[in-house]
């Protein structure tokens, strides 16, 4: 069993302990959340995709990252890149491919521009719907995706904007392969083991997460303040599936 720190009182008396815990309006799965699925499955999204994404993902390609056939592994919003590294230690032979939208927080690893590469770990700069569509339109699916701690938008009004309710939800899955979702808040596990359940006729299941260290400056965070966290993993098998059946509709 994993020894929490003791933490040491603010100044202010502040329970730091809360810092991070996710408070919101919402005390259930959405009651519009099988509603918003239904409408994202019957109605192709047809946004624009994000021309500075569709840029990166070229010199991506120019580096023949996939022309190699090397398996991958997607970490969408990685945030710092600290958990991209650490996942590219762990998976030597795999390429492992981190991504987010925010320069300033891709720069706490060095990162100076929009692309990125050190080994078998690349960092990119790009805004994931528009990569993920871009991955889908070329064939190339991750054989693991991971999901850690996404920001939970935790306000009711908020739904469409969790990656469960997105309108890019079903081309997330159509990616394929092995995706793991980690978060702070167990609403947002629940919707998104839900989510996946109601549009693949699959059976996933929270469970709770308890590692020795933390993958990811956020995830070190909340098991330092002894916060629950939580996992959702959805098999290769059912994404695949999935996306077999999308093809076919």
């Amino acid at each position: 069993m994993r020894a929490v720190n003791r933490l040491k009182p603010t100044k202010t008396n502040k329970d730091i302990t809360k810092s991070g815990l996710v408070t919101s309006g919402q005390d259930g799965i959405h009651a519009h959340l099988k509603k918003t699925l239904r409408k994202h499955l019957q109605t192709p999204w047809l946004q624009p995709l994000h021309q500075p994404t569709i840029d990166v993902y070229q010199q991506l390609k120019n580096e023949a990252i996939f022309a190699s056939g090397q398996s991958f592994i997607l970490d969408s919003g990685c945030g710092t890149g600290k958990s991209t590294r650490l996942l590219a230690d762990l998976y030597s032979g795999h390429i492992v491919i981190g991504v987010d939208q925010s320069l300033a927080r891709l720069a706490k690893s060095g990162v100076k521009s929009a692309f990125s590469r050190t080994g078998n770990c690349i960092l990119l700069r790009s805004e994931l719907s528009t990569f993920w569509r871009l991955l889908l339109n070329d064939g190339y699916s991750p054989k693991r995706h991971c999901l850690f701690y996404p920001n939970p938008w935790p306000k009711p009004g908020h739904l469409s904007r969790r990656w469960h309710a997105h309108p890019v939800f079903p081309q997330l899955l159509c990616l394929s392969g092995e995706i793991e979702l980690r978060c702070n808040w167990e609403i947002y596990a629940l919707e998104f083991a839900q989510a996946v359940n109601f549009v693949s006729g699959a059976k996933v299941e929270v469970k709770k997460w308890l590692p020795e260290s933390g993958i990811s400056p956020f995830e070190q965070k909340y098991l330092d303040r002894g916060q629950t966290l939580y996992s959702v993993m959805v098999p290769a098998q059912i994404t695949d599936t999935f996306r077999l059946s999308r093809l076919k509709a």
